[in-house]
């Protein structure tokens, strides 16, 4: 009984999960009248690529979604790198101070996008990097959520590793890029990812610092298909399905890895 129970509730939650992502898919596949009329089909009565079609024609789609990989890949790829040197520095490296500024580090988590938004702004504007992708990726290059969830990890590496490594004469640089890296290949997929999918639905920032077509990323480009009067529901989705597909694709391939990345990244404080 306990079992069923167990069983039912999560089947409860997976239906939860899934409505959202099923009612985007059928939406997209409808026509516009039927996208639009009330009361709303769940099984829908005519299914169509139409949207899709016209998203891929009535904006530069392929063009936003080039945009959006250099940009979250960029910014990722940077990130990673120097979140590893800071994190190594942290869990391996003995300096005065070392725990207070990293939880003064960490403790920058606390403070909204919001109150920093004004200012980064400001600095972007002044180094003159507004609509280039500079202004998107520079101020993501670093982050203490990166730093912390590497820490967290290395600190699950044996110190023996590295004292056998400093035997044979690899130096702290050699260690970190020859052996530690590539020991942490979960935690970096982890990390890689959710800057992936943080990156790619990135949308504020964006509004405020690339608006021409030439930076433009697809979330901006979804926005082409609703305004303060009325909202193209079905184009929204068609162009939201066709956003979301990359984020699953990555999540499918690196899941594994992800899963262990975050679950031995909790295991030592």
């Amino acid at each position: 009984m306990r079992a069923l129970t167990f069983h039912a509730l999560l089947l409860v939650i997976v239906v939860v999960m899934v409505t959202p992502f099923y009612w985007m898919v059928i939406t997209a596949l409808k026509p516009t009248s039927e996208a639009i009329s009330y009361p709303p089909t769940f099984l829908p009565n005519d299914l169509s690529l139409g949207s899709i079609v016209e998203v891929l024609t009535r904006v530069a789609f392929p063009r936003y979604t080039l945009n959006t990989v250099i940009f979250a890949s960029v910014a990722v790829a940077g990130e990673v790198v120097f979140a590893s040197l800071a994190a190594y520095a942290f869990a391996r490296l003995n300096f005065p101070g070392r725990n207070a500024i990293f939880f003064a580090y960490l403790g920058t988590l606390m403070i909204p996008f919001y109150v920093t938004m004004i200012p980064a702004f400001l600095v972007v504007k002044w180094l003159g990097l507004v609509n280039t992708f500079g202004a998107l990726i520079l101020p993501r290059l670093a982050s203490a959520f990166g730093t912390f969830l590497l820490r967290q990890y290395f600190l699950t590496i044996p110190r023996e590793i590295e004292d056998a490594a400093a035997i044979d004469g690899c130096s702290r640089v050699g260690f970190l890029f020859r052996i530690l890296l590539p020991l942490s290949t979960p935690a970096l997929a982890a990390l890689s990812l959710l800057l992936f999918m943080q990156n790619w639905n990135a949308f504020l920032w964006p509004l405020l610092v690339a608006n021409k077509d030439e930076v433009k990323v697809l979330q901006l480009a979804l926005s082409d298909f609703r305004n303060q009067n009325y909202v193209i529901i079905n184009l929204v989705m068609a162009g939201t399905l066709l956003s979301v597909l990359p984020i699953l694709a990555a999540f499918f391939v690196a899941q594994k890895k992800f899963i262990e990345g975050v679950v031995m990244s909790g295991l030592k404080g």
